[in-house]
């Protein structure tokens, strides 16, 4: 298994996306948060086709942090089912990999 991975989260605003990075940053889930924007999602909702302007947040954590991170993006989308998904990182550079290790290290007494 591997022990990076990147999150893949949309968010309905840009305001949305600024409010879980730096939310999953500042509470050490994610050691950094992207935003691309816009973006146009497509998709099946409510037994209709759906389209929406939408954000896209690039997540690097460890799978140790993954389900604390995906726990507090639900608390903070206003989606009824959030896009959370992992993927996993199969290469990165030595000192890439250990500044997301480090970054996303449990603060002892947290």
């Amino acid at each position: 298994m591997h022990e990076h991975i990147e999150v893949r989260v949309t968010a309905s605003s840009r305001e949305e996306a600024d409010r879980i990075c730096s939310a999953v940053v500042g509470q050490r889930l994610a050691a950094d948060c992207q935003i691309l924007a816009p973006i146009e999602s497509t998709y099946w909702w409510a037994g209709e086709i759906q389209r929406s302007e939408e954000w896209l947040l690039l997540m690097k954590t460890t799978v140790e942090r993954f389900d604390e991170l995906a726990r507090r993006v639900r608390e903070l989308h206003s989606y009824e089912v959030p896009q959370i998904v992992a993927v996993p990182v199969v290469a990165g550079t030595a000192d890439y990999l250990e500044w997301i290790r480090r970054e996303t290290a449990r603060v002892s007494g947290a």
